[in-house]
């Protein structure tokens, strides 16, 4: 494997062409990877799903078991509406029961009558004779709560109290539908109970319904007997104040929807405006007067008189210059040209200085005619808001009387009608279908009880295992880059330990068939940093490969950028990883490779390599002027053909003070001439400028993310700092990820079989 040499052919670069599809195609393809996506999400988690279902079944079979068999008996009214001409010959019946709907009797309202105290109460109380004991529902889940965990009781109620309570919770009313008919249902152990409950109920209903409606009749009549004559008191007063008012502020309403005032001051409003506009018109034109020249104005140039100077001066200047040509400043006709030349310059000065004032004094008598008219604006603003000031007391005063004339011919129509209305005892509800006693309970429903638990198991279930997914925002799957960040991908890099686990695998299972292990040297000193050097036939190997044919191929026209800086959003994400095995994977295609330690407060690459860190970077950057001969000097090779590393010495804590240093430039532009590639492994981006100094004078910049680890919003930040910077980012490597762990739904071991039953011999 050592021996075989990468090339990779210098083809011109080409950009993407564009996929394009129809709009309706594009959203179902979305929403079949939406479903997909969720798909996968519940497979990874599918026994927990399980659980969540059958925990939600066990809790539904644990709570109907114990329940008390309930039966219901049921009973319907009709509630019709009241006939409103129930005096007039031309009906027979105080029912209407083909009419329209009234809002009087409302069916919510009767609803609302029906589960009310009062009425309950009456129906214990007739109840009461026939079952002593009122058995409804047996003992309380509360009582029975309290009762298995040994708590005190609370402070017994009477009798008659408990049965309230239990006839208020097992009693329902709902209407049928789109109709006057209202459904009675009551739960009881016992079924003759429930029953005989809501018969009584009803009957109690339509007794209560009819003395309500009379004692409702018999109060009204009296009240607006004695409210009659104090509201007839009431509008004599009202009327008098009107009158007295009106006399006092000398207010004469000739037409209410008529006043001189108020429409003369819309007219000055309007005037003030137009004059203001036109003040604004002639002050601008002031001010363009007297701040450009007269010949640039509006004004001058549309002069006719000045237009027909302008032309004669310019045909005397033509003639001055024809003269000119053959005769001297002295003679006559010369000087008879120019007399009349600077006789019109006068006449035009003179029309234009006539111009200017002109558009002043417009202007003057612009901002005059406007405060003439502020001034009768005010004057009769203020005339306006007096007189409104009598006018709203006087309409006080009017709707007082009008509202007091109107309440007293109501009344005194109402005082008629309630002394016929309390003379009628009609009612408007009958029973419908009366409740018989049930034959078989209705609940406890087992079948429905462990459905919904095993429903609602279920629901929560994915629920919260989607709702954990969402607000894990980390990087886990090779496209999320692209989606979420819209940077390009390079490569990525599975994890090393799963790849190890899944080698150790196949050589046990492959020793006890008999056939020939995988050739993968397993050392005790592998390092991540050097998988590609190590494990040379490994995923993780082939991956560092792809991901520098990538590289290669990602710059335009074959101008690859030969100075790469390496960094991430935050420590551990494995920048050095990815640094050391690209150098090595440019190594084996015989390119010339440096690697420099630029992290300078916590270095690693000479510990990878194996070489002296004493010295290195941070030494060349301390001197003003860089020493060639010593850069050199603190290049060391790793014992791998073609490649070199640069130490970053000393640690220090002014790492990047050294970095803006010139000489760092120097350093970089004389590295470039003597290796093919240069790759520089710097500190995390998020927090130090390092990277960000560095990157202005490479190539290009590589980030690097781990996969469940980098939180993309953070990635997402460096670029957009890195851009803004102006500096070129190659694109974003995926490290340590694992396939199944993330939105992919690809087993890991399923990928890891499939890549080694397909090329772990041949690359052994």
């Amino acid at each position: 494997m050592s021996d075989l040499i990468y090339r990779i052919p210098e083809l011109p670069y080409r950009p993407p062409q564009p996929h394009y599809a129809a709009p309706g195609l594009q959203e179902d393809v979305e929403d079949s990877s939406a479903l997909l996506e969720y798909w996968h999400i519940l497979s990874r988690h599918k026994g927990k799903l399980i659980l969540a279902g059958f925990l939600g079944l066990l809790l539904a079979v644990l709570v109907t078991l114990p329940q008390t068999r309930i039966y219901q008996a049921k009973g319907t009214l009709e509630i019709q509406n009241l006939n409103q001409d129930f005096m007039n010959l031309k009906d027979v019946s105080p029912v209407n029961e083909s009419g329209s709907y009234n809002q009087l009797f409302d069916i919510q309202t009767q609803i609302r009558i029906l589960q009310s105290d009062s009425l309950i109460d009456r129906t214990v109380e007739k109840l009461k004779a026939k079952y002593p004991d009122m058995v409804m529902a047996g003992t309380s889940r509360i009582d029975a709560w309290r009762k298995a965990l040994n708590l005190p009781e609370t402070e017994p109620k009477p009798a008659i109290e408990k049965a309230l309570e239990k006839a208020r919770d097992k009693l329902r009313v709902r209407t049928a539908g789109q109709t006057r008919i209202v459904e009675i249902f009551f739960d009881s152990p016992d079924p003759k109970l429930a029953a005989d409950f809501v018969n009584t109920l009803a009957n109690e209903y339509i007794e209560q319904n009819l003395e309500a409606r009379w004692q409702m009749s018999q109060r009204t009549g009296e009240w607006l007997s004695r409210q009659l004559e104090d509201m007839r008191v009431k509008l004599e007063r009202s009327e008098d104040a009107l009158q007295s008012y009106a006399r006092q502020a000398g207010i004469l309403i000739t037409s209410e929807n008529e006043n001189v005032a108020e429409q003369k001051l819309a007219q000055l409003q309007t005037a003030l405006t137009i004059a203001s506009q036109d003040r604004v018109l002639k002050q601008s034109r002031l001010e363009m007067a007297e701040t450009a020249p007269p010949e640039t104005l509006g004004d001058v140039l549309n002069d006719s008189s000045l237009r027909v100077y302008q032309e004669k001066l310019t045909d005397l200047r033509r003639q001055l210059a024809e003269l000119s040509t053959t005769y001297t400043p002295n003679h006559a006709s010369v000087q008879r040209v120019t007399a009349q030349i600077e006789t019109l310059e006068r006449a035009l000065e003179r029309i234009r200085s006539m111009i200017l004032k002109r558009i002043k004094n417009d202007y003057e008598e612009a901002v005059r005619r406007e405060k003439l008219l502020a001034d009768d604006y005010a004057a009769q603003s203020k005339v306006v808001r007096e007189q409104s000031e009598r006018s709203i007391q006087y309409n006080i005063l009017k709707r007082e009387v009008d509202s007091n004339r109107q309440l007293y011919e109501s009344m005194l129509q109402r005082v008629k009608e309630s002394s016929i209305a309390s003379a009628i005892r009609a009612s408007n509800v009958r029973i419908v279908d009366p409740a018989k006693p049930p034959e078989k309970p209705y609940k406890p429903r087992a079948t429905v009880n462990g459905a919904v638990g095993l429903l609602a198991g279920l629901f929560f279930g994915v629920a919260g295992i989607v709702l954990k997914e969402r607000m894990d925002r980390t990087l886990k799957d090779p496209s999320d880059i692209t989606f979420w960040l819209k940077i390009p991908q390079l490569g990525t890099i599975p994890s090393t330990e799963e790849g190890r686990k899944r080698l150790l695998y196949l050589r046990k299972k492959s020793s006890q068939t008999g056939e020939t292990s995988l050739a993968v040297g397993s050392k005790s000193d592998e390092r991540p940093e050097l998988v590609t050097l190590q494990r040379k036939p490994s995923i993780a190997a082939e991956a560092f490969r792809a991901l520098l044919t990538s590289i290669m191929l990602s710059g335009e026209n074959g101008n690859r950028p030969k100075v790469i800086v390496s960094t991430s959003a935050n420590p551990g994400e494995g920048k050095t990883t990815v640094t050391c095995n690209l150098g090595i994977a440019l190594a084996e295609i015989n390119r010339k490779v440096l690697i420099i330690d630029a992290d300078m407060r916590k270095p690693r690459i000479a510990e990878v390599f194996g070489v002296a860190a004493d010295r290195g970077l941070s030494d060349v950057l301390k001197e003003r002027v860089v020493d060639v001969s010593r850069l050199e000097s603190l290049i060391q090779p790793t014992g791998l053909p073609n490649l070199y590393v640069l130490p970053s010495g000393p640690s220090t804590s002014s790492a990047a003070n050294l970095l803006y240093s010139p000489a760092m430039q120097q350093i970089l532009r004389h590295l470039e001439s003597q290796f093919d590639v240069v790759l520089a492994d710097t500190p995390p981006a998020l927090h130090m400028p390092d990277a960000r100094i560095l990157g202005r004078l490479a190539g290009g910049v590589l980030l690097i993310a781990r996969a469940g680890h980098t939180i993309r919003d953070t990635l997402q930040a460096i670029q957009d700092r890195l851009v803004a910077d102006g500096i070129n980012v190659l694109g974003v490597v995926l490290n340590d990820w694992k396939p199944g762990a993330g939105g992919s739904g690809y087993g890991q071991y399923k990928y890891y079989r499939s890549y080694y039953n397909s090329y772990g011999s041949a690359a052994d």
